[in-house]
């Protein structure tokens, strides 16, 4: 799962909210079915080139949003939070007409060469959202 993880390390926004906002995506997209066992903290971390609290912070934030749950031994597993929880608004189905209108975004982005970080500045500027929220 690592391979789908990144971390730009140059970006304004922390490591660990990179992460925990890239699995929440996979999760929201249906790309970790409830029951995927994430890799483990170091493993992940090894994977990226950061330290190991880095991950762990951002698995603490799944944990606190109900979209994963870390066991002892277990490791931590993506869960299926019950509706109207805060953990399921990440799971909410996206339509595949909206999957395709991201993808295409994303490919026109990368054609104009704009980094992430100005893909995503421009989404929340359509979107209304102060930038530093």
């Amino acid at each position: 799962m690592s391979a789908g993880i990144t971390v730009d390390l140059r970006s304004a926004i922390p490591p660990y909210e990179q992460i925990r906002s890239q699995i929440s995506s996979l999760i929201a997209l249906g790309a970790l079915d409830p029951g995927t066992r994430l890799p483990t903290v170091r493993s992940l971390a090894a994977d990226l080139g950061i330290a190991t609290g880095t991950v762990a912070r951002a698995y603490k934030e799944l944990e606190a949003a109900g979209l994963v749950d870390s066991r002892r031994r277990g490791g931590t597993v993506v869960t299926a939070p019950a509706a109207g929880t805060p953990g399921a608004r990440g799971t909410v189905p996206v339509p595949a007409a909206v999957q395709a209108a991201v993808d295409h975004y994303i490919a026109a982005g990368r054609a104009a060469r704009l980094s992430d970080e100005v893909l995503l500045d421009v989404l929340r500027g359509k979107l209304g959202w102060d930038a530093s929220s």
